[in-house]
């Protein structure tokens, strides 16, 4: 069965943070596994993941992209971006939230990543992610449209 159509394996929402990664004007997403119980399966998707408990967002998303793609983050400006709260009254539960943060991320530093966990890794240009030319993970989607066209956003 396509894991994009399971509607019976339990989902356990969280609060994460991710990562826009920029190189060169270009986007760094991930393949996410084709597999059931993850959310939004064989979509393209930001680097990160799931706080712990008792961890900071920003630790958070040091320790994913360590475990996602062997990256050092030592000496790499980190800067908060947004957050993105999703009301889960409806489930009983609180609400949750996603942080994302923008990672300029050097070329010497492509070598040496090793892909951990997700089926592929690929630059996107904003054009390809603006134009929906490729499944990206709905939030992940909403943030990379936001920080593309940040210069358009007027208080």
């Amino acid at each position: 069965m396509d894991p994009r159509l399971d509607r019976a394996t339990p989902l356990r929402p969280g609060n994460a943070s991710a990562a826009l990664i920029l190189l060169e004007g270009r986007y760094f997403l991930q393949l996410r596994d084709d597999i059931p119980g993850i959310f939004f399966p064989n979509h393209w998707g930001c680097f990160g993941g799931g706080v712990d408990p008792g961890e900071s967002s920003e630790k958070t998303l040091r320790r994913e992209l360590r475990e996602e793609l062997s990256l050092d983050l030592a000496g790499v400006a980190v800067r908060y971006f947004t957050r993105f709260t999703f009301d889960l009254t409806f489930m009983g539960v609180e609400g949750i939230w996603r942080d994302f943060y923008v990672v300029d991320l050097p070329a010497d530093r492509l070598e040496g990543l090793v892909l951990q966990e997700g089926r592929e890794i690929r630059l996107f240009a904003a054009d390809d992610i603006l134009a929906n030319r490729i499944a990206i993970t709905p939030y992940d989607s909403f943030a990379l449209w936001f920080h593309i066209n940040q210069g358009r956003l007027k208080a």
